[in-house]
């Protein structure tokens, strides 16, 4: 499966961003899907992420409450909703494929390439 994430850009804080991951390939919906963002020298980290089986969805305690996880599989994509942004938000946001609906970088197979947030305060 291919992944492309998309939707990032420049806002203020306190707004709203929706971030999409479009997937390619027609085993989409049998996958989980991660978010992860990486902010300049630091670790990639778990933002959240949703399951394939039954649509659970986890996040990372840093931003629960203010992002929420859906999909679509018969438009074969993922959003990523976030609201209430801070300038600690600002990253390269990538979402990625694994079997699994795992918080482990390793877990995942599949990545796309990122798309950049920018929070301003």
């Amino acid at each position: 499966v291919q992944l492309q994430a998309s939707g990032g850009g420049l806002v203020q804080a306190g707004g709203s961003l929706r971030l999409s991951c479009a997937a390619s390939g027609r085993t989409f919906s049998r996958y989980s899907i991660g978010w992860f963002r990486q902010a300049p020298g630091k670790e990639r980290e778990f933002v959240g992420g949703i399951a394939w089986s039954d649509g659970i969805t986890a996040y990372a305690d840093s931003v629960k409450g203010r992002f929420t996880i859906s999909r679509d599989n018969a438009q074969n994509t993922v959003y990523l909703q976030m609201n209430s942004l801070k300038p600690e938000d600002s990253a390269v946001y990538s979402c990625a494929a694994s079997s699994r609906l795992v918080s482990q970088t390793s877990g995942y197979a599949f990545w796309g390439q990122g798309t950049q947030v920018t929070v301003s305060s």
